[in-house]
């Protein structure tokens, strides 16, 4: 099984965590950015792993936790192109982005160019609190997790508690379609 993770944040390193504590078989990680002080408060990395390329950094924690899961890494902003180039044995695609423009390409070059591929996406996770409000919306292949409404913005910020519930619903939602497909 092999799960391909877009965006190594909040959202991606929780749920690549939560995955690796499964056993799951193989993990293709992508990210452009590195790790900076102010993401650790929702991230799952650590003081010493500031600087490093974010990918690099969790593939480094998920062999920490079970060196048997494979992790591939790629250090890149990803676009339609590799998108459907890194994730194309992947079972299941995890949306984790931050910025609304990448969601919605990636959601639309999977539906669209991959549509044996399932896609669960994390939208609606600012602030604290509400977790009766957080929910999964399916549509076809496409998942959606999240309050659906709460943006990220100066008064509500993306904190660990909620961004770690969405992510382990996401990680929650790859091994129901994981075990649950015929």
């Amino acid at each position: 099984m092999t799960v391909g993770i877009a965006g190594c944040g909040g959202l991606g390193s929780n749920c690549a965590i939560a995955l690796a504590r499964t056993g799951i078989g193989k993990l293709v990680l992508a990210d452009y950015d590195k790790v900076k002080p102010s993401n650790l408060n929702r991230q799952y990395f650590f003081r010493d792993q500031v600087g490093m390329f974010k990918a690099n950094a969790l593939r480094d924690n998920i062999r920490k936790i079970d060196d048997s899961v494979s992790v591939e890494t790629h250090i890149l902003s990803l676009d339609s192109s590799s998108i459907r180039e890194l994730f194309a044995d992947c079972d299941v695609i995890v949306e984790a982005f931050d910025i609304d423009t990448a969601k919605q390409m990636i959601i639309e070059t999977v539906l669209a160019d991959m549509p044996e591929k399932y896609i669960i996406s994390g939208q609606g996770l600012a602030g604290y609190g509400n977790n009766e409000c957080i929910k999964t919306q399916r549509l076809g292949k496409l998942f959606i997790v999240g309050d659906g409404e709460t943006e990220v913005s100066d008064n509500e910020p993306p904190l660990g508690p909620r961004v770690a519930v969405v992510a382990n619903m996401q990680a929650n939602l790859v091994l129901e379609i994981l075990l649950n497909e015929d």
